[in-house]
């Protein structure tokens, strides 16, 4: 046996590169731009160590990431949060100081406490997120999946809503300086904005990525300069940080409750911090949510100063509908205005990268088809998932066309949210749970955060659903259709693995080897490689054995099992030879992390690399003729891909969830694609999936 853990090597020699880039007429099924070099084949992602654990040390540079790709979603809600708390009613000093005084302790007690100085705490080998969350407690208990995919499937659906509600709110600005413009117009400009963005994804956003940062410090300040120089409209408005006036608004305001929808929009990208982990380091979160926090209460309490300078009278009733652009000066108007277009970008950016992260890891977890991804640059976090681009895109436009206005956006905005965070307190207190034991905490401690944030997050959530009949049910209708694909997609690997025969290897050596020396049998390839799903070194899939001896019998000179194992830490890059039968059989098992591509083409070029330098493979034709002018023997992928026989009789939730299944295959690319292998070398093998004994007949009679 072997074990082999990928380090960064010197560059071989020129000859070395060309003799091992001829092994194999196949390559990387990914962009032109995502191939790597030689020198970089037997790497770890590009800003990861070889051991997978990366750090990030606290930096200027390192803060100033953080705000160019965390931010975003939270940094940009003073475009519509108060807007979607006073709504219609009067401007009155309970409202306002009540208003600010919620906004202000729900940042502190959501984003700050649980958020920045707990759930940071939950990082799996540095890196965050829901997913990763939920990979450090699956085995405390077997029912988590449910939360992390409601988890998962809400942050998605909160991905096609924040884009149009962030871009809307500020492109809306501009009715401020043309009056005439009529909300036809916005929209078309909205349009125009998310389809550009969406498809410059393909392209990476290596370049952009860079001036993300130094444009969030510019907006950050010039959201705090704003806020500072409207207080002295009403300085009593600081006021607002006593909590007493948030308990007035709730408890005596008419309706005040139901105000928390609007209140909760405040932090809506919290999220994003625990997300964004692995790009930022907590070090570097925590000391620039200082900075942000600071702008965000500057530029409310700004708000509220100017709202109370208004009082009596109606958003509706003033010349600036929205208190954020109502802080700008005239002649500040159109800057403004483009700084909070840049910041929208940069938002809907996070979110859709966010989002081809989440998918990438659901695939890992077999909670998604296996869709094609793509590694548009060396960056770390560079992905590109085609499929989700265009669902995505989709449903922003549909989001735009069907509520046309940010403030009809904000009634489906902020429930779906509730429900990831709602599904991280469970997870992370599972994770405080396993602690417990480590640590000495507190019980205590864990039964009263789980209880205090239920409680929060539960009334977020009940004054949430007030929003359901005028829009919120877009949010849940794209959640639970996401929810049902995920649930879907775990279900049935269990399934198929519950009826998937595994056969002892050892008996089938021997007759590999007379197959290989068979010249009766026609040569299939020289090297042979089959997918294989058998977590046991000793054994294969049944039908394998059926594809190589019975269904065509496959002579080669080689043959090569190789099985891939997703590990719970995100960047494993390790695999392990064994010999099953020297110069005939081996067997390779592959261990990759959650957030590793599975470009098993150039991995397994690597292994074959290594193997013939230390010379315990020879790959060599075995055609006499070829032999001796040293000719590299032909390699070939089968791919065993399964259909649902029409002979089975399963029970109706199996059937249900089977035959969904299947459904949904129809439209996602093969497995080939997923795995990096090239179809030219590769043969698909069709086998039908058999869940049950065939039905029954009744008995045949034979005629004369």
């Amino acid at each position: 046996m072997r074990r082999y853990i990928w380090r960064r090597q010197p560059a071989p020699s020129v000859a070395g590169q060309a003799f091992f880039f001829s092994l194999f007429p196949f390559s990387v099924a990914t962009s032109p731009s995502a191939a790597p070099a030689p020198s970089d084949i037997g790497a770890a992602p590009s800003g990861i160590p070889a051991s997978g654990h990366h750090h990030h040390p606290v930096s200027v540079g390192g803060v100033l990431i953080a705000l160019g790709i965390i931010y975003g979603d939270i940094g940009t809600s003073p475009l519509y949060v108060l807007k979607a708390v006073v709504g219609e009613a009067p401007i009155s000093e309970q409202l306002i100081y009540g208003a600010i005084s919620c906004i202000v302790w729900t940042l502190t007690f959501q984003t700050t406490i649980k958020y920045v100085i707990t759930t940071l705490q939950a990082d799996n080998n540095g890196e965050g997120g829901i997913f990763s969350l939920y990979t450090l407690v699956r085995r405390q208990a077997k029912w988590l999946y449910i939360p992390a995919i409601i988890g998962g499937a809400a942050l998605l659906a909160d991905g096609i809503i924040t884009p149009p509600i962030s871009v809307s709110s500020a492109i809306e600005g501009l009715k401020t300086v043309y009056p005439e413009l009529t909300q036809d117009y916005v929209v078309y400009i909205v349009i125009a904005i998310l389809t550009a963005l969406f498809l410059f994804q393909s392209l990476g956003t290596q370049v952009v990525g860079k001036a993300f940062g130094p444009i969030m410090l510019v907006w950050f300040t010039m959201l705090a300069t704003l806020g500072v120089l409207h207080i002295s409209d009403h300085p009593g408005i600081i006021a607002a940080l006593n909590p007493y006036y948030a308990y007035d608004l709730l408890v005596n305001y008419s309706g005040g409750f139901w105000l928390l929808g609007g209140v909760f929009l405040c932090t809506t990208g919290a999220e994003a911090l625990y997300s964004d982990l692995g790009h930022c380091g907590k070090g570097n979160i925590r000391l620039s949510w200082g900075f942000v926090k600071t702008c965000l209460v500057l530029n409310y309490f700004g708000q509220g100063a100017w709202l109370m300078a208004h009082q009596g009278s109606t958003l509706a009733g003033l010349p600036n509908g929205n208190p954020f652009y109502a802080l700008m000066p005239d002649w500040f108007l159109i800057p403004g205005i483009a700084i909070a277009t840049m910041a929208t970008i940069i938002a809907s950016q996070a979110l859709i990268t966010g989002s081809f992260t989440l998918i990438s890891e659901a695939i890992r977890l077999n909670m998604w088809p296996r869709v094609r991804l793509h590694y548009p640059t060396n960056v770390k976090g560079q992905l590109y998932v085609p499929s989700m681009n265009r669902l995505l895109l989709l449903g922003c436009i549909g989001v735009v066309l069907y509520f046309r206005e940010s403030g009809a956006m904000e009634a489906a905005y902020g429930l779906a949210i509730t429900l990831t965070m709602l599904m991280t307190t469970v997870l992370l207190s599972y994770w405080l749970y396993k602690r417990v034991h480590h640590q000495r905490l507190d019980w205590a401690i864990v039964g009263g955060f789980l209880a205090q944030y239920l409680v929060v997050e539960g009334a977020f959530l009940v004054a949430n659903l007030e929003k359901f009949p005028h829009g919120g049910w877009v949010s849940l209708l794209i959640g639970g259709l996401l929810v049902s694909v995920m649930y879907v997609w775990l279900k049935a690997a269990d399934i198929k693995k519950s009826v998937t025969e595994f056969v002892s290897i050892a008996p089938y050596i021997t007759k590999l080897q007379e197959l290989s020396l068979d010249e009766s049998v026609s040569k299939y390839s020289t090297h042979l490689v089959f997918m294989s799903g058998a977590d046991d070194i000793t054994q294969i899939e049944s039908k394998i054995i059926y594809s190589i001896f019975q269904k065509r019998p496959k002579r080669a000179d080689v043959y090569w099992f190789v099985h891939v194992d997703t590990t719970d830490e995100p960047y494993t890059m390790e695999y392990k030879v064994t010999e099953l039968a020297p110069n005939d059989a081996y067997r390779i098992n592959f261990r990759l992390g959650f957030r590793v591509e599975q470009r098993i083409n150039l991995y397994f070029r690597k292994v074959i690399e290594d193997l013939v330098t230390n010379k315990e493979v020879d790959i060599t034709s075995r055609y006499e003729s070829l032999s001796k002018q040293n000719v590299v023997g032909d390699f070939r992928f089968v791919v065993l891909e399964r259909y649902l026989s029409d002979d089975n009789e399963l029970p109706f939730f199996q059937n249900l969830i089977m035959q969904s299944y299947f459904y949904i295959r129809q439209f996602i690319s093969s497995e080939t694609k997923y795995f990096g292998l090239d179809t030219s070398s590769v043969k698909v093998e069709r086998v039908p999936l058999l869940l049950t004994m065939t039905r029954k007949i009744g008995p045949l009679t034979r005629v004369y």
